[in-house]
C-alpha cells in the first residue's frame, strides 16, 4: 500500500485536487493496487485554524508518506499579512520544501495538439514542442541570509535580499539536471546570469567541470536569463531540458506554461533524494494559484492536477505505464472538446475530470 498525504490548501486546491483524486483511485481499482489518502491542513485554511501555514505534525506525515499531493496556497485574506522570518514562515509550501529537502522542481512542457489555439503564441512556434524546466528549489535568494527591511539613520527604508549558492547545493542539481538530459536527447541548457552574478559564475563553472569530468556525453549550452526568455517565445523547440536556479526557474515556468495553452494545464514534481516504494519520494502540485475569485464555481482547470498526479505515479510509484496512460487520457478529453474557460471552453471542473476517466 502506498500513503499519499494530500493537502488541498486553499482556493480552487480543494476542487482539483479533488479530480486528481479520483483519476487515481479509478486506477488503482482497475489495476488492484492500494492507495491510502491521509489529508491535511496547510495555507491560510491552516493559518486560520493554528496560527501557522503548516503544523508540525503535518510537516512529520509528510515525512512519513510516500508522497504529497498539493492543490494551491494563499490569496487576498493573508496576502497582506506582516510576518518576521524567512520565506518557510510565511508559506507551509515553502516550510514543505525546505524542511524535506526537495529541491528539484521538475516542469515539463508539452503542449497538446488539440489544446494548441488556447495559447497566446502561433501554432507553428508551439507545435511539436517538448522539454522539461528543471528549477532548484532549496536555495538561493529565496531563503538566503541576510534579508530584512531596515531603516537607516536618516530615516530611509532598505530593503535586502541576499543570493547565495554553496558548491555543494549547484553540483546536486546539476546531477539532476545530466541524469535527465541522459534519459531524453542529451541536450541541456544551462541558465544563468553570470556576466552580472557572482553566484551564476560559480553555478557555470561547476556545470561546465561537471560536463568535462562526468557526462561528457551531454550537449551543454550556457544562456543568459535574459535571452532564454527571449528564447522561449522565439523557438521553444530548440530545448530538451532546462536547468536553472530558484528565481529564475520560478520567473521562466510560468512564462513557459502559456506554451501549454494556460497555467492550469502545467504539473510539477518536487523531488528530493529520500527513496521510497517503488520511486523516490516527492511533492506534486498544478503550478497555478490559488484563483480565489473562482473556487467553487467548479470552474477551475483540474488538468494540472491530474497530471500532477500522473507524475507522481511515474516518480514515486514507478508506474510510467499509468503515468503515460493519463497523458493520452487528457489528451483525449481536449480532443472531444473538454476545456475549461481559461482554454477557451465552456466545461467544468467535474466534467472534464468526468472525461479523462471515461477515456481511462
Amino acid at each position: 500500500m502506498s500513503n499519499i498525504l494530500v493537502l488541498p490548501g486553499d482556493g480552487v486546491g480543494p476542487e482539483v485536487v479533488a479530480c486528481a483524486i479520483r483519476v487515481l483511485e479509478h486506477l488503482a481499482n482497475r489495476e488492484g493496487f492500494e492507495l491510502a489518502f491521509t489529508y491535511g491542513m496547510v495555507g491560510g485554511a491552516c493559518y486560520d485554524r493554528t496560527g501557522c501555514f503548516l503544523t508540525d505534525e503535518t510537516l512529520e506525515e509528510a515525512r512519513e508518506a510516500d508522497a504529497v499531493l498539493f492543490g494551491s496556497e494563499g490569496g487576498p485574506k493573508w496576502d497582506g499579512l506582516e510576518l518576521d522570518g524567512p520565506p518557510e514562515a510565511r508559506s507551509g509550501l515553502a516550510r514543505l520544501r525546505r524542511k524535506l529537502n526537495l529541491f528539484a522542481n521538475v516542469r515539463p512542457i508539452r503542449p497538446m495538439k488539440s489544446a494548441i489555439d488556447a495559447s497566446t503564441l502561433k501554432p507553428e512556434a508551439i507545435a511539436d514542442v517538448d522539454f522539461i524546466i528543471l528549477r532548484e528549489l532549496c536555495g538561493g535568494i529565496y531563503f538566503g541570509a541576510p534579508r530584512g527591511i531596515s531603516r537607516q539613520d536618516d530615516g530611509h527604508r532598505i530593503a535586502t535580499d541576499t543570493l547565495t549558492y554553496a558548491e555543494w547545493e549547484i553540483e546536486r542539481i546539476a546531477h539532476v539536471a545530466f541524469s535527465l538530459a541522459q534519459r531524453r536527447n542529451s541536450k541541456l541548457v544551462s541558465v544563468d546570469k553570470a556576466n552580472v552574478l557572482e553566484s551564476s559564475v560559480l553555478w557555470r563553472q561547476i556545470f561546465s567541470d561537471l560536463n568535462e569530468a562526468r557526462y561528457p556525453d551531454i550537449d551543454l549550452e550556457h544562456q543568459y536569463v535574459d535571452n532564454a526568455a527571449m528564447q522561449l517565445v522565439r523557438n521553444p523547440r530548440q530545448y530538451d531540458v532546462i536547468v536553472t536556479e530558484n528565481l529564475f526557474g520560478d520567473i521562466l515556468s510560468d512564462g513557459a506554461a502559456m506554451i501549454t495553452g494556460s497555467l492550469g494545464m502545467l504539473p510539477s514534481a518536487s523531488l528530493g533524494a529520500r527513496p521510497c516504494d517503488g520511486g523516490q519520494f516527492g511533492l506534486y502540485e498544478p503550478v497555478h494559484g490559488s484563483a480565489n475569485d473562482i473556487a467553487g464555481q467548479g470552474l477551475a482547470n483540474p488538468l494540472g492536477a491530474i497530471l500532477s498526479a500522473a507524475m507522481l505515479l511515474e516518480y514515486s510509484l514507478d508506474r510510467s505505464d499509468l503515468a503515460k496512460e493519463i497523458e493520452l487520457a487528457v489528451s483525449a478529453a481536449l480532443d472531444n472538446g473538454l476545456k475549461t474557460p481559461d482554454m477557451r471552453g465552456r466545461s467544468s471542473s467535474s466534467e472534464v475530470a468526468d472525461a479523462v476517466i471515461a477515456a481511462l
